[in-house]
């Protein structure tokens, strides 16, 4: 039986509580623009760097320890990665548009999404497809570094041992368009 003292305590503690979830609630749905964090992995390597971190390799070759210790495990040649960062499809954002409203949207975005991806959710679409179309919106290009940049979530994830096939799978049907 609760006690009248008993209640006022529980009371106050479902107010905290309460409390607590809003704040919870609010400050997790305001919306993020662009993804600040980017998680690379490759097989067991897993490494976390920040977009600018990522940007500022593009843009100088200059590496943290993290990204070095990624391009070492990858294999990769820095100056190649830097390449595949910024190598770009070219089309008119209408025609990305028309393409991803399509029957062929989903099986893209699924290519797509096998490289870069919320850590949350690997098969969320809409985030991936609102990236695309932001990267495409600003210069008429979608690369991977501003994929990631225009990404609407606090993180990405990108998926190194399968890029180089995707990229090529992509740039086979690029070359078509």
């Amino acid at each position: 039986m609760i006690t009248l003292k008993h209640w006022d305590s529980a009371k106050s503690l479902c107010r905290i509580l309460l409390l607590g979830v809003s704040a919870s609630i609010l400050l997790y749905s305001t919306n993020v623009n662009a993804a600040e964090r980017v998680i690379l992995k490759y097989g067991n390597f897993q490494g976390l760097v920040s977009v600018k971190e990522l940007n500022q390799f593009v843009q100088t070759g200059k590496t943290n320890p993290t990204l070095e210790a990624y391009l070492k495990a990858s294999g990769q040649n820095p100056a190649l990665a830097r390449k595949a960062l910024t190598a770009g499809i070219k089309t008119d954002p209408s025609f990305l548009n028309s393409l991803l409203s399509s029957w062929a949207g989903p099986i893209l975005l699924d290519q797509v999404g096998e490289v870069v991806h919320s850590p949350a959710n690997p098969a969320d679409q809409q985030n991936l497809r609102s990236a695309l179309a932001k990267s495409i919106s600003q210069d008429g290009q979608v690369t991977l570094l501003n994929s990631v940049q225009n990404y609407p979530a606090n993180s990405v994830e990108i998926e190194g041992d399968r890029l180089i096939s995707v990229y090529k799978r992509l740039s086979g049907l690029a070359k078509m368009l």
